[in-house]
């Protein structure tokens, strides 16, 4: 036995780095045409024929009171909606935090206020969801629809 060298390591016939890869292949400039696949490369569209004279002026679109009512409408829409939400989550977190002796009160069986109130959190959420719809429907969509013809007959 020779005290002198090292075992030979399983990993000696691994080669010490990776080769780099080689830089000759470049992708064609992107503005030359040649090298555009087919579904790139098309004619330029003509332009849309303009009518000589429209026969009602129509106003602006952000000047127009549909539009305006449309933004009011989603805003409103937006807050009620998320404060039912979001209220009722932080009115629960609240209680359990600052009011511990009312959540522990029990109801029936082993279900207390604390845990009714964290089951109704669903049925509000999905509350939320469905108030949001049922005005989206009456209200939002309406307005949406009366500014897409609006913007159609231009």
């Amino acid at each position: 036995m020779s005290y002198g060298s090292p075992p030979p390591s399983p990993y000696s016939s691994w080669p010490g780095r990776l080769p780099k890869p080689s830089r000759r292949h470049q992708p064609p400039p992107p503005h030359d045409p040649e090298h555009l696949p087919p579904w790139q490369s098309s004619k330029p569209s003509p332009p849309p024929e303009r009518p000589s004279a429209p026969t009602t002026p129509v106003p602006a679109p952000g000047r127009h009171g549909d539009l305006r009512r449309l933004r009011t409408a989603y805003r409103l829409l937006r807050r009620i909606t998320t404060l039912t939400a979001l209220g009722y989550f932080g009115v629960f977190l609240l209680l359990s935090g600052f009011a511990k002796d009312l959540m522990d009160r029990p109801l029936f069986g082993g279900l207390n206020i604390g845990l009714a109130l964290g089951l109704c959190q669903l049925p509000v959420t999905l509350l939320a969801v469905v108030m949001y719809e049922r005005t989206a429907r009456s209200t939002v969509d309406p307005l949406a629809a009366r500014l897409r013809r609006t913007g159609a007959a231009q």
